[in-house]
């Protein structure tokens, strides 16, 4: 029997449908939202034109202030426009395209977060040979294999929906597209799509906080050999690293290590790595690090106060 879909639109409930509350909501994430676009624009710009910042590791966050950027983008900007809006609908093309972005952009800081990990264990463990083993070259391509494993498991999560049958209801309670709760709504059996889901998503989730919890004990425990200067300077960027960590996989691994299970509060445990992690990371690795804290200095003063005498004191 071929897939039938008599469903063209589907309806969201976001995140509350209380008017007074969506109000509320509407301000805080428009101001989540901007903090996160001008954020990691401006750590984009400060290691873009920061003649300090060109390790691997700059590279490295550079490549994740502008994932953060394309990951919110997904979901913030319709989720506040829906907040104010009588009826929230997204067509059936929008919604796959949505959970296509949202899982694309999600594995590939997944996997950039993991990278970075690495880059910080060969920094700290293999001084002498760090420039060595990640010069420009091996970050490009690494850069581009983490984009590659975003687009092979958002391709797979893509296929789970597209053959599935909708014949309604088409009310998704979410405030963005996402696997499980279209489960919910196909009229066919899911239970092979949700185990899948759970075995690539929260395989990919639990499996990558493993890694890092590892590669930051190691790490950790290297600093022992470090001079007292030496493990300040690690334990600040680690420390940034780690609480970024936390909050996006936390949540993340949450919601994807339980198949064909939804709970009502899983569109708040979503805002956390959708939106508050995009949103943290800027402020956690500008307050955490000397060295982003000073080019930005450098860079503020340089453009914009060029001529201001505090920036020459």
């Amino acid at each position: 029997m071929g897939k039938i879909n008599n469903v063209t639109v589907f309806i969201l409930r976001g995140l509350s449908q209380n008017p007074k509350v969506e109000e509320v909501c509407f301000v805080l994430f428009s101001f989540f939202y901007m903090t996160i676009l001008l954020g990691n624009l401006l750590i984009m710009l400060t290691v873009y034109m920061g003649n300090l910042l060109k390790s691997p590791m700059y590279f490295f966050l550079n490549c994740l202030s502008f994932v953060d950027i394309c990951y919110s983008s997904v979901t913030a900007p319709n989720m506040i426009v829906d907040l104010l809006a009588k009826k929230k609908t997204i067509s059936y093309v929008g919604c796959v395209l949505q959970l296509f972005g949202v899982h694309f952009f999600g594995c590939t800081e997944i996997f950039l977060l993991v990278v970075m990990a690495y880059d910080r264990y060969v920094a700290i463990c293999k001084p002498l040979h760090y420039m060595t083993i990640m010069d420009q070259d091996r970050c490009n391509k690494i850069m581009l294999g983490t984009w590659i494993g975003g687009l092979i498991h958002s391709i797979i999560q893509l296929s789970l929906v597209l053959q599935l049958p909708f014949c309604g209801p088409n009310v998704i309670d979410h405030y963005f597209c996402d696997v499980h709760p279209m489960l919910k709504l196909a009229c066919a059996d899911t239970h092979i799509a949700a185990v899948v889901d759970t075995a690539n998503s929260g395989t990919i989730a639990l499996g990558s906080f493993i890694i890092l919890l590892i590669s930051y004990t190691v790490i950790l425990v290297s600093l022992r050999k470090q001079s007292a200067e030496g493990r300040r300077k690690a334990l600040s960027t680690c420390g940034s690293h780690i609480t970024v960590v936390i909050i996006f996989f936390g949540p993340c691994i949450f919601t994807y290590m339980r198949p064909n299970t939804t709970f009502p509060g899983d569109k708040f445990v979503a805002v956390f790595y959708t939106i508050i992690a995009s949103m943290l990371n800027p402020l956690i690795y500008t307050l955490r690090n000397a060295e982003v804290k000073y080019a930005m200095k450098k860079l503020w003063c340089r453009k914009v106060f060029w001529e201001a005498s505090w920036c020459h004191a």
